[in-house]
C-alpha cells in the first residue's frame, strides 16, 4: 500500500519556500544578535567616531602649523630686509664718519703746534662752467689757529674771460657774499655769463671792515 500527500506539488514547493525563508530570517536574526552581544557595532562605530575626531584634530593642528610658519616667514623678511637697512645706514655713517676725520686731520695739518695770531684767509678756490653759460665756485675760508676769535667779513667774487676776442669781466649780481666763521666756513654760488664768453679766471677776495685780508685766483 502506498501512502502518498493529499497537498498538491505547487502547495508543497510554496510550503518549503516558506519554511526555507523563515529559517533564513532566524539565522539572519541569530547573527545580528551574535554580533550585537559581542560589542562589534558598537566598537566600530566608536573607534569610528575617535578616527573622525583624530583627523579633526590634525587638521586643526596643521591649520595652527601652517599659520605659525607662514607668520616666522613673515618676521624672517622683515628682519632680512631691516637688517639690509642697517647695513646700508652702518656704511652710509662709516662714510660720512671718515669724511670727518679727512676734514679733521686736514685742518689739523694747517693749524701751528704752537698757536699764533687769528688769520682768516682763502685756502682753496674751486669753479667750473656749466653747460657754457654757469659759473659755479666754492670758496674755504679757514682760520688756521687755535681757538681764534669769530671772524666777520665778505667775500668778493669777479669773473674774467674774453667775447669776440675783447676782454669781458663780470661780478655775480648778487653782490659781495657775507661770511661768519670761527675755524673753517664753505661758501659758493653760481652765476650766468653771455653765451660765447671764453672763460679766463675767477677771482675772491676776503675783506674785512674795507681792509684785504686774503685773495686767491682760480684759472679756467
Amino acid at each position: 500500500m502506498a501512502v502518498r500527500s493529499a497537498l498538491p506539488w505547487p502547495l508543497r514547493w510554496l510550503a518549503a519556500a516558506l519554511v526555507l525563508g523563515f529559517s533564513a530570517a532566524i539565522a539572519l536574526w541569530a547573527f545580528e544578535q551574535g554580533k550585537s552581544l559581542a560589542g562589534v557595532d558598537d566598537q566600530t562605530k566608536l573607534e569610528l567616531q575617535s578616527l573622525r575626531k583624530e583627523a579633526a584634530q590634525m587638521r586643526i593642528d596643521l591649520e595652527r602649523a601652517q599659520s605659525v610658519v607662514n607668520t616666522s616667514q613673515s618676521q624672517i623678511i622683515a628682519e632680512q630686509t631691516f637688517q639690509r637697512q642697517l647695513v646700508e645706514q652702518i656704511r652710509r655713517l662709516e662714510g660720512e664718519n671718515q669724511a670727518l676725520r679727512d676734514d679733521l686731520s686736514f685742518f689739523e695739518r694747517l693749524i701751528p703746534a704752537g698757536g699764533g695770531t687769528a688769520a682768516a684767509r682763502i685756502r682753496s678756490v674751486q669753479a667750473e662752467v656749466v653747460a657754457g653759460t654757469e659759473v659755479k665756485w666754492q670758496v674755504l675760508v679757514i682760520q688756521a689757529t687755535k681757538n681764534p676769535p669769530p671772524f666777520e667779513g665778505v667775500v668778493e667774487v669777479s669773473f674774467t674771460g674774453t667775447l669776440d676776442g675783447a676782454p669781458f669781466t663780470l661780478s655775480p649780481p648778487s653782490g659781495p657774499r657775507e661770511v661768519k666763521l670761527v675755524q673753517y666756513l664753505r661758501v659758493g654760488g653760481a652765476f650766468d655769463i653771455p653765451a660765447g664768453v671764453r672763460p679766463k679766471a675767477l677771482t675772491v677776495k676776503l675783506i674785512q671792515n674795507g681792509a684785504l685780508k686774503s685773495v686767491q685766483t682760480f684759472n679756467f
